[in-house]
């Protein structure tokens, strides 16, 4: 599988997949500049004029609740709408999963459009499954991923959604098989907006790669590594957010097959 999960890598690098993101503004550059370090074009654009014309340009979408209000679910709906539409796929970032009723209900809504997709960490995932609202930390999990296993379960057997839960160990979860990922550094969570950095990776391998699992491990596992070699030239997480760019932009095929850790069931 390793070497499927490379030439999917590739291919992304090939293809510049154009990805379109609606998501929070506290992380629009850090998911802008991932996208383009891994070969991948992102567009922006909330307006609602426009965001039916947006999809029927690009190749997937990234919807990312971090900075709600009334006007951007809108726009998220109309987006999602159409790239539903035109059979395109979408992932969902429940950012902050649990803090307020209204997160939640904007999450019950969009669930409502099965997603292709849905990363979050474990808490956000527990939470989005509703087996434990109230211990949600903002954008921070108070969890660990392997604890939320069984909640990913749920959402999936709910949605159909392929569910990714970030963490120390990564954890994928599909149809047929669960798959941990368990590479990274504790580092990576001293750099705000990582997680929606994953998500937007795992949108633009959705826009190209046919396997949808085989997608999300391989953008998950991307990320994953990139982060775990960037800290070994890192002082901080200063310069681990800026190593992590030039790790996804240069990373080669030995350091990645030489890197991974990843397991199935």
């Amino acid at each position: 599988m390793d070497k499927t999960l490379w030439q999917h890598i590739e291919s992304v690098r090939l293809q510049s997949p154009l990805v379109h993101n609606i998501t929070n503004y506290v992380v629009m550059n850090n998911t802008a500049n991932a996208l383009l370090a891994i070969g991948a074009s992102p567009i922006m654009a909330h307006a609602h004029t426009e965001v039916k014309e947006m999809m029927d340009i690009c190749q997937s979408l990234v919807i990312n609740i971090g900075t709600l209000d009334d006007d951007k679910v809108e726009a998220m709906k109309l987006a999602i709408e159409k790239a539903i539409e035109l059979q395109k796929p979408w992932i969902l970032d429940p950012v902050g999963a649990g803090a307020t009723p209204y997160r939640d209900l904007v999450l019950s809504e969009l669930l409502s459009y099965r997603p292709t997709v849905i990363r979050g960490n474990a808490s956000e995932i527990m939470a989005l499954a509703k087996t434990n609202i109230s211990s949600s930390k903002g954008v921070d999990s108070t969890h660990h991923s392997l604890e939320a296993i069984a909640s990913g379960q749920q959402l999936h057997d709910s949605f159909g959604s392929i569910v990714c839960i970030s963490g120390e160990v990564d954890i994928i979860i599909s149809e047929h098989e669960i798959i941990q990922i368990k590479n990274g550094h504790p580092l990576m969570t001293r750099v705000t907006g990582l997680g929606c950095s994953a998500t937007a990776i795992i949108g633009a391998f959705l826009g190209i790669v046919e396997n949808k699992t085989e997608a999300t491990v391989a953008a998950t596992a991307l990320l994953s590594i990139a982060g775990e070699l960037a800290q070994l030239r890192s002082a901080g997480p200063g310069s681990l957010q800026v190593n992590i760019l030039d790790e996804l932009h240069n990373l080669s095929e030995a350091q990645f097959l030489d890197t991974i850790r990843i397991s199935r069931s």
